[in-house]
């Protein structure tokens, strides 16, 4: 045996074992485990592939050298990779291309390579409960070739492990499991992103403290963790909610909705819990509650700081035991139920009022997420404005271009107390108000057009209008040809003179328009 072999391998997994994290993301870790001993060894490629034996097959999760997903599967027995899964004994193959049992199947490697590099498998393996072992899958190398003792080494090498990623990824198929059913719903590259969740539920998010509440969605919604979303009326809970149970291993179970201010408190119970015939005046047919229809899937309760102190008792009830009781019944039944709560109120000063049970409080709270609101996200407030005019054009059969800048300018000095709600209905009412190829300041609400920021009353004559009008058009041509006059001039097919005259009469610095950015399309 090769001293310096050894050395350096047990060297390897000194380093690999200290800089493990049991702690991080699983599927991180295995891809960081399998890069950095492939480079510290010497390895062409390294592959984890994982035994499902419900379906008996072996797919391949991770591989490091190989650009792009694994061509195959293999199923116990056949290949290679199928006798370890089989036999769970460790197999070296001294040269690809002289061993009628590599397939070459999963990874397509060149002729070239079959000649020049070994293959080493080896199972992972994890004690069953009957203490067996039960193989998790194989892990594989592919290794310049060397003489059979260097080769045993590597195998050795590989062993231990393959033994570390067993123990240390006790959810190793589960975490598999849940990649594959986020691939089958639509998620591109196997497991949620903040971009295709953006995507596929139509949030638009540029800011980062929105990208920060979309990190916080991809950490719980996989869990069956309750969720309670916290921000200002209009800042779109109901949305994020909806993201999360997209997200979840619950996507095609139903979302169900209510919204806990909607209904006086003597419905409330009814339409959480349902009720039987009889139950109370006007109940001529048993109903199903709220719980019931989410039994499997997400249950989202909105305002839910306006459930009233009854119907509080029962919902924390239903959220310890598991358990639901229709209005007039006496027996309970079980649901399987994830909430996902919101409100904006400050519930802790709801509690010291004595309005709000602290004991439901903590049941809810287990994982809060803040939503800033728009006037703190001002990067948000343009691509939603863009987004809403296009979705408003289509609805109405517009064929609006875009939003002037100073009427950008507005939209984004405003405050926005009515949040992304506002934003949306002040693009409506653009929308069906302009006739032009541009949103301008005009076609804006009152409450944007201040004094100091349009320098316009709220009823404009005509020489004003016009000469808002002109003001608009002067400013945009300027931003665009960064302040060159001659340019502007040219760009409104007019003349030099006029242009210098009308900017001289608006007082506009066309030197504040030296450095501006072109125009966003």
């Amino acid at each position: 045996m090769d001293a310096f072999h050894n050395l350096h391998a047990l060297t390897t997994l000194h380093g690999l074992l200290h800089d493990l994290d049991p702690l991080g993301p699983l599927e991180t870790g295995l891809e960081n485990l399998l890069h950095r001993a492939a480079t510290a060894m010497g390895y062409r490629r390294m592959a984890l592939a994982l035994f499902d034996p419900k379906t008996n097959v072996i797919s391949f999760d991770l591989v490091y050298g190989h650009h792009g997903q694994a061509k195959a599967t293999y199923t116990p027995g056949q290949g290679v990779t199928g006798q370890v899964v089989q036999t769970g004994q460790s197999l070296i193959i001294e040269t690809m291309a002289d061993d009628p049992r590599f397939l070459n199947k999963a990874l397509g490697r060149p002729a070239k390579e079959l000649r020049e590099l070994s293959f080493i498998c080896v199972p992972v393996l994890r004690t069953s409960t009957q203490g067996t072992p039960a193989v998790l899958g194989v892990l594989s190398a592919d290794t310049p070739r060397d003489s059979r003792p260097i080769l045993e080494q590597h195998r050795a090498f590989l062993e231990v492990l393959a033994a570390v990623i067993a123990r240390q990824t006790a959810y190793l198929q589960e975490a598999m499991t849940q990649k594959k059913l986020w691939a089958s719903m639509g998620f591109w590259g196997g497991n949620p992103t903040r971009e295709n969740i953006l995507s596929q539920n139509q949030i638009i998010a540029t800011s980062k403290a929105m990208s920060f509440v979309m990190s916080q969605i991809l950490q719980v919604a996989s869990s069956k963790a309750a969720v309670l979303l916290r921000g200002e009326s209009g800042t779109g809970k109901e949305l994020l909610a909806e993201a999360i149970h997209q997200a979840s291993l619950r996507r095609d179970r139903p979302l169900v909705r209510l919204n806990c201010a909607a209904l006086p408190s003597e419905l409330l119970e009814s339409e959480l819990f349902g009720h039987e015939r009889g139950a109370f005046t006007g109940a001529v047919s048993a109903k199903k509650g709220r719980f019931e229809l989410a039994h499997t899937g997400t249950l989202f309760l909105d305002e839910i700081g306006e459930l009233s102190a009854e119907a509080q008792a029962k919902l924390l009830r239903a959220l310890q035991e598991g358990e639901v009781q229709r209005l007039g019944s006496e027996k309970p039944m079980t649901v399987d139920v994830r909430i996902i709560c919101a409100t904006h109120q400050p519930l802790e000063q709801l509690i010291k009022a004595g309005r709000f049970r602290e004991d439901l409080y903590y049941r809810i709270n287990v994982f809060p997420i803040f939503i800033p609101p728009l006037r703190e996200r001002r990067e948000d407030i343009l691509p939603l404005a863009e987004y809403f005019l296009e979705s408003f054009c289509r609805e109405y059969g517009k064929t609006i271009k875009r939003i002037s800048m100073p009427a950008i300018d507005l939209l984004t000095q405003y405050s926005w107390p009515g949040n992304v709600r506002e934003l949306r209905n002040c693009m409506e009412r653009a929308t069906l108000i302009c006739n032009e190829e541009a949103i301008r300041t005009y076609h804006l609400p009152p409450t944007l057009q201040t004094a100091e920021s349009s320098a316009t009353n709220i009823q404009l004559s005509f020489g004003d209008a016009v000469a808002k009008f002109e003001q608009e058009l002067i400013i945009e041509s300027l931003q665009r040809c960064r302040g060159n006059m001659l340019k502007v001039a040219r760009d409104l097919r007019s003349s030099y003179r006029i242009i210098h005259y009308k900017i001289k009469k608006y007082n506009i610095d066309p030197k504040k328009y030296a450095q501006h950015p072109k125009k966003r399309k």
